[in-house]
Order: structure tokens, then sequence, then C-alpha cells
């Protein structure tokens, strides 16, 4: 059998980690923040990244502040912290001075650092900003929910994805795979991934929607599978799309995950293709997320 632990035992150090819906804790392997600082600004929203940006300016300016406040040698400051403050956000937004200049040469070499410190401070917020702008994103949608239904004939595996804008997105390919935790014959869990092929893995051009299908044979790991199975395997789907943006031909992806509990068995998608009386359709995106139980559910599940 495996080793367990139990929860009040784990080390002081241990630290739990989400990412995506699924939790777990990391014992020995502490992030490296300031290594991470680029990555972790890039993944930012634009409020925090700029807020953290603005806050960076501010404690530079109470520190050369305070260093000015100690250090004294401003002529036309009254040598108060306020006029410090004052002095210090002149010189590191290069206003230019005023009644207010440096007249010592302590105060000329904080001056001096802080000019140096100011043109870096500003090429680094600069760079951030463009390479975040720069970045290449895109609006792709993934359904609610995956769904084990029948399909001509076979058990299969169906979900949806759906490109949220009004560009194209060129040469899209769709790589899935099942993870799921086994038990080996040395009696250690082991995590088993395994690619699920898809009855169709690339669109020659994305613009709307995309059903997924993978058709469940005896060598799929959802075959014969049931909600108990699936809770059992702790199965989970990671789904990565990637291809090429008309607009900006930049190479875009996106990624989702599937968990157990977030596939429905023996349930299929509502309909998006509705045909007009003049014989025209109507594509419904209101349905994209929509799973109806199947006339003969075995092991249905509420949607």
């Amino acid at each position: 059998m495996p080793p367990t632990m139990a929860l009040r035992d784990l080390p002081a150090t241990a630290r739990k980690v989400t990412q995506r819906g699924s939790t777990f804790y990391l014992l020995g392997d502490q992030r490296m923040l300031l290594r991470d600082a680029y990555h972790i600004f890039l993944r930012l929203p634009w409020s925090a990244s700029l807020g953290l940006i603005a806050a960076g300016f501010f404690a530079v300016n109470l520190v050369f502040a305070a260093v000015y406040y100690v250090v004294g040698g401003v002529a036309g400051s009254d040598g108060s912290f306020f006029d410090a403050l004052s002095f210090s956000v002149q010189t590191l937004a290069t206003i230019g001075y005023g009644a207010m200049y440096p007249a010592s040469p302590a105060a000329t070499v904080v001056m001096t650092v802080q000019s140096i410190v100011s043109l870096i401070l500003t090429a680094l917020a600069t760079g951030l900003v463009f390479s975040k702008f720069a970045r290449p994103t895109t609006r792709v949608a993934f359904s609610r929910h995956a769904v084990i239904t029948q399909h001509e004939g076979n058990r299969t595996l169906v979900f949806r994805a759906g490109n949220r804008r009004s560009n194209v997105i060129v040469e899209a390919t769709i790589h899935v795979v099942a993870v799921f935790t086994t038990i080996t014959a040395e009696g250690k869990v082991f995590y088993k991934a395994v690619d699920l092929p898809m009855v169709r893995d690339r669109q020659v051009g994305m613009t709307r929607g995309w059903t997924l299908m993978h058709v469940i044979d005896a060598s799929s790991p959802l075959h014969e599978a049931d909600t108990h199975k699936l809770k059992q395997l702790e199965l989970e789907l990671y789904i990565a799309l990637t291809g090429i943006d008309d607009v900006t031909m930049q190479t875009v992806h996106a990624i989702h995950r599937y968990s157990d509990d977030e596939i429905r068995i023996d349930h299929h998608f509502a309909d998006t293709l509705v045909t007009l009386d003049n014989g025209e359709y109507l594509v419904d995106m209101t349905q994209f997320d929509v799973v109806v139980p199947d006339a003969a559910a075995r092991d249905s599940v509420p949607a």
C-alpha cells in the first residue's frame, strides 16, 4: 500500500498549491519569487500590474525621501519630511527643480544615485508593460462539462471549445491527456498520463465552435467508466489548444482541465445549430454549456 500521512503531521514548510482546481501540498521545492518575478508579473491582471508598478515608484520615493530627510542639504526646504518627499518625487520623475535643489555634496550624491535608479525603474516599467501588451492572448472558451454519450454507435467522450473573438485561429490543434492514479505491482502510487486520440484533432481555421470527440474503446482509460470509477481513478483531463492568430500572426494557446466531477456520464450537449424557416441557420451560443441527460441514462448526474 502507498504511504499515508495525517494532515496534522504535515511539516510547516509544506506549501499548499492550487492549480486549475486541483489542490495538493508541496514539500522541498520552494518557489523562487525573485527569479520568477517576470513570469508572475505577466500572469497578473492589468489592475494588479499597474498597481504594483505605482507602488514600486512610491516606495522608492519614500526611501529616498527618508535619505534626504536625514542627510539634508536641500536648498529651499524647510527640513520637513513632506519637503523631502516632494524633492524625491521631482528627482525621480525628472520634473525639474524649482525652489528646491541640492546644495550640499551629500544631497548631490543622493540625487545622482536616485537619477540612475529613476532611469533603471523607468526602463524596467516600460519593458514590463510592453511585454504584457505584446503577449499573445486568446479568448478560447471550453464547455463547463465534458460528457460521455453514445455517438455513431460508440461510447464517446465529447466536449466543446469555442473562439470568443472575431478572429480566426489558423491550424488549431488540440491535445488531450487523461491523468489518473494507479497502484503499481510494488504497491506504489503512480500518476499515469495517457494521450487520448481525438476523432479530429486539427482545424484549418477555428472561427466559432468546435466539438471535440474521443471514441472510447478497450484501450481507453475511460472504458466502462462510470461515476464511481472516475472518482476512484481521480481522473482528470488536460486539454491544450494551440494555433496561430490570423491578425497578429502569433502563436496562441489555451489550456483547460476537467476533473472527474466535471465529466457527465450518459449526457449529451444541447444543439447549438438551429434551422430557421427560411432555410438559414442560427448558431445559438447560449446553449454552449448546456448538457442534457440521455434518454436511457444508466448513470446520469444532474447538469
